[in-house]
């Protein structure tokens, strides 16, 4: 079901649109201050238990852009959000995003999404995704009129943000010249689905999934479930309903297949205060040992593979047993209590230094064959 509704976002936008022009409209453009403001230090923890801290550096001329659209977040009370970001929203971009000032500039719509409190009572289907696709679209318009003055682009989303990105790429860029200027769409917690005898078909009609990081113009896609818990029969993501079709999954860490060590990057303790701590102190201890930063990397904690499994295909994540797995695990949330869910609300995190290196890969693949 919520792949469905996922899927159901049209070009019908039914009420009056946004206007882009005003800066409001957007939670994160360049030169501002906020959400995807990346914390200028974070803790990376060893597997051996130990601990230092690094630094965190917006590049000072990004050769690249990033058109962010975040997950359903919006605990509004209505079926659609409204156009004032809370601290939900803004907690996704800074968990999801931010880090991406390393290597390209940051431009992230507020856009009136299907709420959080429509997921939870069960209304998923009352909501307007009309409206929604069309916020992103004009969007998107607004950025590419105003901003991008012919620079390559990455698109990234995670589960809503990503269905309305996937509508996007097929309505605007699959089969156009504007693809010549898309470095990648990073499209995780959504199905994408591809042939299975392989090549270029499926949702998309001439973009390929992308299987190197010097490769331009694909798709970066993929669902997270652990190893050990792989997707149920009723599972929502990396599922295809079509015998020649499967989900397409790209490790973003190993882009040609085969298990790999993912660099995860972790925020805390939002398992206990929600997204409040990603724009306040961090207040979390790892065992006995305070961690002086909000945000956490753990190369090597987990690695990654994409596996297929019945109708299924999945990355599957396999989580290091030692010391720092103890200490961490409280991040590895989700497919305890929804194992249909998998770890879709860490789909980004567990891979998001390899997306950083990526999209800094193809910045200069894409620079170099200018």
């Amino acid at each position: 079901m919520l792949l469905a509704l996922l899927a159901a976002a049209t070009a019908t936008a039914t009420a009056a649109p946004v206007d882009y022009r005003d800066d409001a409209s957007w939670l994160c453009r360049p030169g501002r201050a906020g959400a995807c403001a990346p914390d200028a230090t974070r803790t990376v923890m060893a597997r051996d238990g130990g601990m230092r801290t690094e630094r965190v550096v917006p590049a000072r001329a990004p050769k690249a852009d990033c058109f962010y659209v975040y997950p359903t977040a919006s605990l509004d009370p209505g079926d659609n959000s409204d156009m004032v970001p809370g601290i939900e929203e803004r907690g996704q971009a800074a968990s999801q995003v931010a880090a991406f000032a390393q290597v390209c500039r940051i431009f992230a719509p507020v856009y009136r999404q299907v709420t959080l409190t429509a997921l939870r009572a069960g209304r998923m289907v009352s909501g307007d995704w009309g409206m929604a696709y069309g916020d992103v679209r004009g969007a998107f318009a607004n950025y590419l009129a105003r901003d991008n003055d012919g620079r390559p682009f990455v698109l990234i989303g995670h589960s809503q943000g990503s269905a309305l990105l996937k509508r996007l790429v097929a309505d605007e860029i699959d089969g156009k010249p504007l693809a010549k200027r898309m470095l990648s769409a990073i499209l995780p917690g959504t199905t994408v689905l591809v042939p299975k005898a392989g090549g270029i078909g499926g949702d998309f009609k001439a973009l390929p999934l992308c299987r190197a990081a010097t490769e331009t113009g694909c798709i970066v896609t993929w669902a997270s479930y652990r190893d050990t818990a792989p997707p149920p029969a009723n599972g929502l993501f990396g599922k295809s309903g079509d015998p020649a079709m499967a989900a397409g999954c790209t490790n973003p860490a190993k882009l040609d297949g085969g298990a790999t060590a993912l660099d995860a990057v972790f925020g805390f303790p939002w398992w206990r205060k929600g997204f409040v701590q990603y724009l306040a102190p961090a207040d979390w201890e790892a065992g006995d040992m305070p961690v002086p930063t909000r945000i956490a990397r753990s190369p090597g904690l987990v690695s990654g593979e994409c596996m297929t499994r019945g109708s299924f295909t999945y990355l599957a994540v396999h989580v290091a047993a030692g010391g720092l797995a103890l200490v961490m695990a409280p991040a590895m949330v989700g497919d305890a209590a929804y194992p249909e869910w998998g770890l879709h609300v860490m789909d980004v995190h567990l891979v998001q230094g390899d997306l950083v290196r990526l999209v800094a890969a193809q910045a200069d693949a894409w620079a170099a064959g200018r």
